[in-house]
C-alpha cells in the first residue's frame, strides 16, 4: 500500500513537474513571436493619444463640458441601436480579459503587457470617475429629449471607463501589429467604441476624447514597462494566476450583457472561445503530451 501511494505520488510531482516544462516552453515560444514595439514604434500612438486630448479639452474650453454631444447623439440614431451595442461592448472591461485570453499563451508578451497597461488605465479611470463624479446625459437632459439605448446610468461620467478599456485594448493590440493596415484597424476600432459612448446617450464626446487619450497613452506607457519588467512572462505562476483572473472575469460575459441585449450572443460565443482556448491550451493539449512523455520513461 505505502509502496502504491509513494509512486502515485510520484507520478503526479513528474506530471507537475513536467506540466511546468511544458508551459515554460510555451512561453518562450510565444515571447519569440512578438518582438517588443521600441520608442520609434509607438510615438504614432503617443501623437495619437496627445491630439484626442487636445480635441477634447478644446472642444471643453470652446463648447462646454457637454458641447457636440446633441450633434453626435442624433446622427448616430439614424443608426439601427444593434450596432452601437456591438460597438460598445468592446469597451467592456470582460471583452478585454477574453480577448487576453484568447492570446495569453501563443502571444505572451502582448497578454502580459495588456495586464500591466489595463492596471495603469485602471489609475486614471477609476481615480478620476469618483473624484469629479461628472453627472452624465441621463442625470441632466429631460427624457426623450436625446437617445438613449440600454441602462441609463447618471454618475461618474468623466472620463468614458468603456473609452479608456477600448483604447488600452487595442491601442496595445496595435503597437504589436506588424502591418500598418492592422493598426489602422485597431485604431478605429476603439474610436468607434468611444463614440458608441455618445451614441448610447451614456457620456458627452469630451468623456470619450479624454477616455481614449488617456487609454491610448495607458497603452504605450503599459508596454514599455512590461518590457522593463518581464516577470510576469517568465514566471509561468505568475502567468497563469492572470490566466485565471481572465478566465474568471471571462465567465460574467455568459451570464451578464452589461444592459445591452442585442450583443448578448456575440458576448456569449467570445466566452465559450476564451474559455475553450484556455482550457485546450493550458489543461488538455499539455496534459495529453505530458502523460504520454511520463509514460514513456
Amino acid at each position: 500500500m505505502a509502496d502504491g501511494a509513494r509512486g502515485r505520488r510520484g507520478l503526479v510531482l513528474r506530471l507537475w513537474a513536467a506540466l511546468g516544462g511544458e508551459l515554460d516552453a510555451a512561453l518562450f515560444r510565444g515571447a519569440a513571436r512578438d518582438p517588443w514595439p521600441g520608442p520609434a514604434a509607438t510615438a504614432w500612438l503617443t501623437v495619437a493619444a496627445l491630439a484626442a486630448l487636445v480635441l477634447g479639452a478644446g472642444l471643453w474650453l470652446l463648447a462646454g463640458y457637454h458641447g457636440g454631444f446633441a450633434t453626435l447623439n442624433s446622427a448616430a440614431a439614424e443608426l439601427p441601436d444593434w450596432l452601437w451595442q456591438g460597438l460598445t461592448v468592446l469597451g467592456d472591461e470582460r471583452v478585454a480579459f477574453a480577448l487576453g485570453l484568447l492570446l495569453a499563451r501563443r502571444h505572451p508578451r502582448v497578454f502580459w503587457a495588456l495586464i500591466v497597461a489595463g492596471l495603469v488605465a485602471a489609475l486614471y479611470s477609476r481615480g478620476l470617475k469618483p473624484l469629479l463624479d461628472a453627472a452624465r446625459p441621463p442625470a441632466v437632459l429631460p427624457p426623450g429629449s436625446f437617445n438613449l439605448i440600454g441602462p441609463g446610468h447618471r454618475g461618474e461620467s468623466f472620463p468614458s471607463g468603456h473609452s479608456v478599456t477600448a483604447g488600452v485594448l487595442f491601442g496595445v493590440l496595435a503597437l504589436f501589429a506588424r502591418r500598418r493596415a492592422w493598426r489602422t484597424v485597431f485604431l478605429l476600432a476603439a474610436v468607434a467604441a468611444g463614440l458608441s459612448r455618445t451614441a448610447l446617450g451614456v457620456h458627452w464626446p469630451v468623456d470619450v476624447a479624454f477616455g481614449l487619450g488617456g487609454g491610448w497613452l495607458a497603452a504605450v506607457i503599459g508596454v514599455r514597462l512590461a518590457r522593463r519588467s518581464q516577470w510576469g512572462i517568465h514566471d509561468g505562476s505568475v502567468h497563469l494566476a492572470f490566466v485565471a483572473v481572465a478566465a474568471i472575469v471571462s465567465v460574467g460575459l455568459w451570464v451578464d450583457d452589461g444592459g445591452y441585449p442585442a450583443a448578448g450572443p456575440a458576448l456569449q460565443a467570445l466566452c465559450v472561445a476564451a474559455l475553450g482556448t484556455a482550457l485546450l491550451g493550458y489543461v488538455l493539449l499539455p496534459l495529453g503530451r505530458c502523460l504520454r512523455r511520463v509514460a514513456e520513461r
